[in-house]
């Protein structure tokens, strides 16, 4: 038997704050670290400099524990006739704007699968933990970290990815219900989605893992969390919920779009970034309908073209083409500093 979550992770309270890459920060997994949770980094989008920096700017915001994740995805397969046709399809979007799209896209964001020189800057820094997702590295790169004293965790969405995760020696998985915001962790994002909830994917996983399991999807209250807790989670993750604290680095448009309404319905795309992701519904999530998931690239060469028009579109004070990524739960989001919503966690959930 393993021991207690939160005694693996030496925090005071079995909540985590999602790494979110584009809007965690280091003051927002600072503030929940120094809470009692676990707060977290998202470097996936970063480079080994960047990486390096925002943890180093976390370590002097707290002496507690706390995350970062990465990315793990398969180099993209990559399609010119396809990118051609993506790029024409949003061309007219680019002109409502003035602009032009770019004429090659590129793959923007590096894997952490056979990165070298991420893989030392993190066993250099020493995060209490690393986290994983879109995939799992070799076992060799996992026991790395275990000689370092880190825990490692990994998204699974379904079971099977979860025994791969085991099978690499990863101590902790974290199950990613259907209902969760941002990007969906699975192995192969080609592969027929099973869409399980997050309730649904940890008793199965409990059954079928010896590992903790932590419930991530869907769960914004102490409600939610004395739910998940009560079927059998270790700990839950959280990200929607943290979006409109103050630390987060969500802008403007993202705090306007989510304050605007409690009436907000949220979309699974593949045309953002060229891999499934649940966003608040907007003009891209529509034009993806349009055109097909098959009609996009693969991430994360999709996302290139799609943070251009997104850039674009903004300048132009429009919103409706940005990665507001936001969970099912995204109607129950509430607006404090994210210590005071850890404290507020806790008392609901009677922990």
């Amino acid at each position: 038997m393993f021991r207690s979550l939160s005694q693996l992770l030496a925090i005071d309270h079995p909540i985590i704050q999602a790494p979110m890459a584009g809007v965690s920060t280091p003051e927002l997994a600072a503030a929940v670290s120094n809470a009692g949770g676990l707060g977290s980094l998202g470097i996936g989008a970063s480079d080994v400099v960047q990486a390096r920096t925002a943890i180093l700017k976390t370590q002097a915001l707290t002496s507690r524990p706390f995350s970062v994740n990465l990315f793990c995805h398969q180099p993209a397969k990559r399609d010119e006739a396809l990118e051609r046709a993506w790029i024409e399809s949003l061309r007219p979007l680019f002109a409502e704007f003035g602009g032009r799209p770019p004429e090659v896209l590129s793959e923007i964001y590096q894997s952490f699968i056979g990165h070298e020189a991420m893989l030392e800057m993190l066993l250099e820094t020493a995060p209490a933990a690393v986290s994983f997702h879109f995939g799992v590295p070799d076992r060799d790169v996992v026991q790395a970290f275990r000689d370092k004293g880190i825990v490692t965790l990994a998204t699974a969405t379904r079971p099977e990815e979860a025994l791969l995760i085991q099978a690499n020696g990863v101590d902790v998985i974290v199950a990613q219900g259907f209902e969760a915001g941002g990007h969906r962790g699975m192995f192969d994002d080609k592969a027929h989605d099973t869409q399980l909830s997050t309730f649904a994917l940890v008793q199965l996983l409990k059954k079928q893992v010896d590992l903790p399991v932590v419930a991530a999807g869907g769960i914004m209250d102490g409600a939610g969390i004395h739910a998940m807790l009560s079927v059998g989670a270790d700990a839950v993750q959280l990200g929607t919920a943290f979006l409109l604290c103050p630390e987060s680095a969500a802008d403007d448009g993202y705090r306007q779009r989510l304050k605007s309404s409690r009436l907000h319905q949220t979309e699974m795309t593949h045309a953002i970034s060229g891999r499934a992701a649940r966003s608040l519904e907007n003009d891209y999530c529509h034009h993806g309908r349009i055109v097909g998931q098959h009609a996009v690239p693969a991430y994360p060469v999709a996302y290139d073209i799609g943070k251009a028009l997104a850039g674009l579109a903004k300048s132009h004070g429009h919103q409706g083409y940005s990665a507001h990524w936001a969970g099912q739960g995204v109607n129950l989001i509430r607006e404090m500093p994210a210590a005071e919503l850890l404290q507020t966690l806790v008392r609901e959930a009677g922990l």
